[in-house]
């Protein structure tokens, strides 16, 4: 896993640009306030459907990446498995080094 990208995730939950959880990350994509998601790759079935479906709907970037544990970790929390970006220089940046990932 690149360091780079779960680092840059920590820097925007320090600048208050971040929210994590489900109910939060949900929140944030219907009041249009999220630039990117990034699901964990160990998340159900049902949550990765579900977030798909409505990034695609509301036009919100979302990447699968990374574990329950190291989302959250890198975030200062426990487990997450959903994160939304609300900020977009911080989304671009993220973005940027997803693809290259690839």
């Amino acid at each position: 896993m690149n360091n780079k990208i779960l680092s840059l995730l920590g820097l925007a939950t320090r600048s208050g640009n971040l929210v994590s959880g489900e109910f939060m990350t949900e929140k944030a994509v219907k009041e249009r306030k999220a630039f990117l998601v990034v699901v964990s790759s160990e998340a159900s079935g049902n949550t990765k459907k579900k977030f798909t479906n409505m990034c695609s709907f509301y036009e919100v970037p979302l990447y699968f990446y990374g574990t329950m544990e190291a989302l959250g970790h890198s975030i200062g929390k426990e487990f997450r498995a959903s994160i939304a970006v609300t900020d977009e220089g911080f989304a671009k940046n993220i973005i940027n080094k997803l693809e290259c990932e690839k």
